[in-house]
């Protein structure tokens, strides 16, 4: 009954993210806020809530080794898997990608968030760092867009940015289906973190394990998931950009966001394991994009199998280390 109760919760927190991510949006810009902005702040922060809700219920229920966990497993798993599997169907062509700034901006997320682990716990001041540093760079990404908007109207540079839709956008909504959207949202995100949290706990004490070694490996694969279809729509579409960008956008908020605000909530110990272990993993599997990010190499599918097998040893090694 765990597991059903478990992958309902995963599924409520899913629909529920989604949910309040048109809710959100299609209000933001009914209310005149601009696009770019909403894509920035509600849009990013939208999609993390899930991961957020988790993290938050563990720690106010006493297993903040969950919210540990799901953080670093969803990292690497956003890259080995969430890259991994739809390079394997498609390949994903990074010759016309420059996400270089971005991926800059993921390492020095990682390590940051590494050396601030080493004291072996996440109190609300190694949280205020973290989200001190979000707040750079979305502040950076902001001037950035800025700047392009404004060298647009001067005529310097082409609109690329006129085409593009922000995810959940529908500018024929009506009031009450945004409402609706928002509401669904606020509801079943506590809920869904809620049933996920307990079920996910009493698996781990079933089978002997602690809860972040349930983190890393059940509850990191289901909150990967929306980047995991994400991912492979970018590649069935060829758009390895969108594919990238997600991956790293995600990565650098789990680290910086979920586990910055979490830490407002409650303390979250760092286990020996994560320390020893899964940190310097997450670690490595980003150091993996370099030369696909700097060199611009395809990732065929002999690197989409490479990827994927690559996660499978660490769950592996995880569980057999449990």
């Amino acid at each position: 009954m765990d597991l059903i109760f478990a992958a309902l919760g995963l599924v409520i927190l899913l629909l529920s993210g989604d949910s309040l991510v048109r809710g959100a949006v299609n209000m933001s810009l009914r209310l005149g806020v601009p696009a770019m902005i909403v894509s920035l702040t509600i849009v990013a922060f939208g999609t993390s809530a899930p991961e957020l809700l988790i993290s938050v219920s563990s720690i106010m229920e006493g297993v903040p080794g969950l919210a540990m966990g799901n953080v670093v497993g969803s990292n690497t798993a956003n890259i080995l898997l969430v890259l991994g599997v739809p390079a394997f169907m498609a390949g994903l062509s990074t010759k016309t990608c420059d996400s270089r700034k971005s991926y800059l901006q993921m390492m020095a997320a990682t390590v940051l968030f590494i050396v601030l682990t080493c004291g072996g716990v996440i109190t609300w001041v190694q949280g205020m760092v973290l989200l001190a540093a979000l707040a750079l760079i979305l502040g950076s990404a902001f001037r950035e867009a800025m700047r392009h908007r404004c060298a647009v109207k001067a005529g310097l540079e082409e609109d690329c940015d006129d085409d593009e839709e922000v995810e959940g956008a529908d500018p024929d909504m009506p009031w009450w289906k945004v409402v609706l959207f928002l509401a669904l949202g606020l509801i079943g995100l506590p809920l869904g973190a809620d049933l996920l949290v307990d079920a996910s706990t009493n698996i781990a004490r079933h089978f002997g394990v602690s809860e972040t070694v349930i983190g890393l490996t059940l509850v990191a694969l289901g909150t990967s998931l929306p980047e995991l279809a994400t991912t492979v729509m970018a590649a069935l579409r060829k758009q390895a950009d969108v594919a990238l960008g997600n991956v790293i956008g995600s990565n650098m908020f789990n680290l910086l966001a979920i586990i910055g605000l979490s830490s407002l909530v409650g303390p979250i110990p760092v286990e020996p394991g994560i320390l020893q272990f899964d940190l310097w993993v997450m670690l490595g599997a980003s150091l993996l994009l370099a030369p696909f990010v700097f060199l611009r190499w395809h990732m065929g599918r002999a690197w989409g199998i490479a990827l994927t097998v690559l996660y499978l040893v660490y769950v592996l090694m995880v569980l057999g280390g449990a």
